[in-house]
């Protein structure tokens, strides 16, 4: 008889304490011991978990009003400039805005030491933060001017909400010219000098669940340290492209837009970085339950980083400028052992995002489902899939008179 399991009937496990959950790295070697269709029987959970940098990230705070009471126009957090055009007090913070006035501009031009991920770090930290806003003026909204020390337990709400995270799958990046590249990869040395890559490889959430069978939008998360949900596909999310034999795409995919209430969060899971040459993000832990449905999901968990493929990338013209070229791929297996081979050349691999940490989220939170902490939702909707009519555009270059048909022309 076929496998065949439901949402309610793993919970009623997880209430009773009797789930079977294992972690994406554990269950290779249980199916390898005894097969897919008995792996699918005796488990019921499977998580997996990344930790990196996501520069689509951001968080949205509500302030409370001053007296007399202030219509933001401006608004700076430690320096860094947020996004006030919303309400009266509301704000939103991206991780990848920066300092204005960051002091290393002047000794390392392009180098951001500090920006709006270090900003939410510093907020979940429990740090005090200087918030100034300006503002015109109004007869409802009089102030002008605020100029203070708020903590995270000073504002009324903060939520972190992440328009595109825990991509599925990434670009293996290398540097075919002459000099250094600063990027968001990293730091590419000239000729090849070493590749940079993403993702948790075989822990990765999307890797496991290829066709977003049970990732959808109400889908409950590990996020930063607290609990979070699928709100969205992620911007940029492009599932129609080639993928292997088994489910796995061999270029970037999927993405999610993930929300969660920023004052349950770990500073541990949220963490600003700063790039040499390219500017300010934030790593940002992120784990997703599985449930095996079915022998099917089984065999998706079961996925081994030599199976995953990605794309190589070159960052001086192919991925600036759209030049069209062809690397090759390269797997998991290779990239994590340290040294890849591209073009005959044996080349160091430096990853971006963190395999222990990734490891380490995926324990966390199967510990949650083992003590009836962390219970599984089944998505209200589900995300566009392989078979979506997705066309991934670009920003159209058009007379900057208005539209090149004529429309709008003078």
């Amino acid at each position: 008889m076929a496998v065949q399991k439901s949402y309610e009937e793993i919970n009623e496990k997880i209430r009773k304490g009797e789930a079977v959950v294992v972690t994406a790295e554990e269950v290779i070697g249980i199916v390898a011991e005894k097969g897919y269709e008995k792996a699918a029987r005796e488990i019921d959970v499977v998580t997996t978990g990344t930790f990196g940098p996501m520069c689509s990230s951001g968080a949205f705070i509500n302030f409370g009003h001053s007296n007399p009471r202030i219509k933001m126009k401006k608004v700076w957090l430690n320096g860094v400039e947020a996004y006030s055009g919303i309400a009266a007090v509301d704000a939103y913070i991206g991780a990848a805005q920066v300092a204005e006035n960051d002091p290393e501009n002047k000794v390392f031009p392009g180098r951001f030491v500090y920006g709006g991920g270090h900003v939410i770090h510093d907020l979940v930290a429990g740090k005090e933060i200087r918030l100034e806003a300006t503002a015109y003026g109004t007869d409802c909204y009089p102030n002008r001017k605020v100029d203070t020390i708020i903590t995270l337990d000073d504002v009324n709400d903060a939520f972190l909400f992440n328009p595109r995270n825990a991509y599925q799958n990434y670009n293996c990046a290398i540097n075919l010219g002459d000099r250094t590249l600063y990027t968001y990869m990293g730091i590419l040395k000239p000729h090849v000098g070493n590749a940079s890559y993403g993702t948790a490889g075989q822990l990765s959430p999307l890797l496991n669940d290829p066709y977003y069978r049970t990732i959808g939008i109400g889908t409950r998360i590990f996020l930063g340290g607290g609990i979070g949900y699928v709100a969205w596909n992620g911007t940029q999310h492009h599932p129609n492209v080639l993928r292997g034999d088994n489910g796995v795409p061999m270029a970037t995919a999927g993405t999610l837009s993930l929300i969660g209430d920023l004052k349950g969060m770990d500073p541990d899971w949220l963490v600003g970085l700063s790039y040499i040459g390219y500017g300010a993000t934030m790593a940002v832990g992120v784990g997703i339950p599985i449930p095996i449905l079915d022998e099917e999901m089984l065999r998706y968990t079961a996925v081994k980083d030599e199976d995953i493929f990605c794309p190589i990338v070159d960052y001086n013209e192919q991925y600036p400028y759209s030049k069209p070229m062809d690397l090759g791929l390269a797997n998991f297996k290779e990239l994590k052992s340290g040294r890849v081979t591209i073009n005959g050349k044996s080349v160091v691999t430096t990853p971006q995002s963190s395999y222990p940490r990734a490891r380490k989220i995926a324990e966390i939170l199967k510990q949650w489902i083992m003590k009836g902490e962390f219970e599984l939702t089944q998505p209200v909707a589900a995300i566009p899939s392989a078979d979506a009519d997705i066309v991934f555009k670009s920003i159209p270059d058009r007379n900057p008179n208005g539209l090149t048909n004529g429309r709008n022309k003078r």
